[in-house]
Formats: C-alpha cells, structure tokens, sequence
C-alpha cells in the first residue's frame, strides 16, 4: 500500500466527527476547518494540496493547489503526523448535520467520484483531485457543473453528507433517478448523466427542478437525504429577516395568519 494504514472511530449520530487512531509516524490529511481535537505528540502542519504530490517539487504542489481551487475548495489542506512512541488519536467532525462516510477505497476500485465539498480527510497518500464531466448536460444542469472531486488511491478516506445517508447497489443495467442536490457520490463505472422530468404539469407545478441525475450500474451510489443548499433555503425562507416574520411563524394559519394580524401589509 502506498497510503498510511489507519484505523478509526466514528462518534455521533446526527453530528458526527470521526477520531483516527495514528501508530508512530502515520499521518492523516483533513481539509481546513475541519479538525476537532487532538492528543499529545501530534504535529499540524499546513501543506499545498492533498499531500500526495510532495515530492514533486514546486510545481508538483502548485498543480495539485491548482485542482483544489478548481473544485471550489481552498489552497490549502492539514496534515496531522504522530511522533510519539505509542498511538495518539486526532477527530475531524462535519460542518454540517449529515453522516461520516468511511471509504476503503481498495474496496472500490481505487476510485470514488464525489459532489465537491463531501471529502472530509483521509489517510496521507489518498490523491482528491478534480473530474470533468465529459456531457453538457452533467455540465449544465447536474448541480456540480463541469466538475466534480475524485478520491484515488489504496487507503481510508471519509466523506460527509446531509441527513441520512443511503448506499445503493446497482447491477449491471440497473438505472435509479435521484435529485441532483441529493446525490453524494458513486463508484468509477456508474454512467451518470441528467435526463429530463418531463411532462408540463411537472416542469411548471411539480416543485422538483427539471431535472434528475441518472446513474446506471454496475457501482454502488451514495445519496443523502438533506443537501446542504435545501437546508439552507429552508432556514432562510422561515427567519426573521429585515422584513419581518418567515412564512407563518408561529401561526396556525401560516401566511393568511400573517395578514390577519397586521403584518402582511398596512394601509
């Protein structure tokens, strides 16, 4: 194996974080922000990239930074490398409510491709590099645009998604429909692509976008139930704002209630 064996701990239920046990000199690479806590005798440092590339030399690093703001993602990553004589444990928890999803990625063919903010960390010599999509459709309408993250090599990695999250197994033909914004990520030989709802009563009134992602098997599908981004518009439809109440808080009869007792419009 070319990437540092680790073994781990997942903790939570709605927010996890996930603690990696480190021997002497394994290290662990997790994107900024994410770390949680650490014991004694471990070292943080801040590198270019994901670390896979460092004996590239210069442009070696700055390619791998560059794939990084591709992605959305920042310059940066950390390391953590225990240099004591025992073992040591480091946590990274997910930003957001969601699941920690381990990955063995020898399991998987070596390869997994993921929304573009679902990797959390990894153990040091796993590559999180950039996929283009080669349809415009996936391009144009997917969620993700023309890129997407790819996790290569032989170790543990750990993505994280919204709500509950769902694995999925399809055989060979097998095809399953799934919001855009819901889908996390899938093995290297799923065919994914955006199809079209159809239908006028569902295009105008169906309330579920125009389209669907669909993947066809053979692979293995990872789905969550609460995207980030519909978290979002559902936090930011139902607060306070500068003008006023949400919609129907705190009212039975919801935004009729808000007419009624004078704060839908004045005269």
């Amino acid at each position: 194996m070319t990437s540092h064996e680790i073994d781990y701990h997942i903790h939570g239920e709605e927010m996890q974080y996930v603690e990696i046990e480190l021997d002497p000199n394994e290290t662990v690479v997790a994107e900024p922000g994410s770390f949680l806590m650490m014991e004694e005798d471990i070292e943080m440092k801040t590198i270019f990239g994901d670390g896979s590339n460092q004996n590239d030399g210069l442009w070696g690093k700055l390619m791998g930074a560059g794939k990084r703001v591709l992605t959305g993602e920042k310059l940066f990553m950390t390391t953590f490398t225990y240099h004591g004589q025992s073992k040591a444990k480091v946590s990274f928890a997910s930003p957001y409510p969601g699941k920690v999803i381990p990955l063995d990625l020898t399991e998987h063919g070596g390869k997994i491709i993921v929304q573009k903010d679902a990797f959390l960390c990894a153990a040091k010599g796993v590559s999180v590099g950039i996929e283009f999509s080669k349809r415009l459709g996936r391009g144009f309408f997917g969620g993700e645009g023309f890129i997407m993250q790819k996790i290569e090599g032989d170790g543990m990695a750990f993505m994280h998604a919204g709500g509950h999250i769902t694995r999925k197994e399809l055989k060979p033909g097998e095809e399953l429909k799934v919001d855009t914004g819901c889908l996390v990520g899938f093995t290297q030989h799923v065919d994914y692509d955006i199809v079209f709802v159809g239908g006028v009563k569902n295009t105008i009134f169906g309330g579920e976008g125009l389209f669907f992602a669909s993947l066809i098997g053979p692979g293995t599908v990872w789905i969550q139930s609460l995207p980030i981004s519909r978290l979002a518009d559902r936090i930011i439809s139902n607060s306070k704002g500068y003008f006023g109440k949400g919609k129907g808080e705190g009212s039975v009869l919801g935004g009729l209630g808000d007419l009624l007792d004078g704060d839908g419009f004045s005269i």
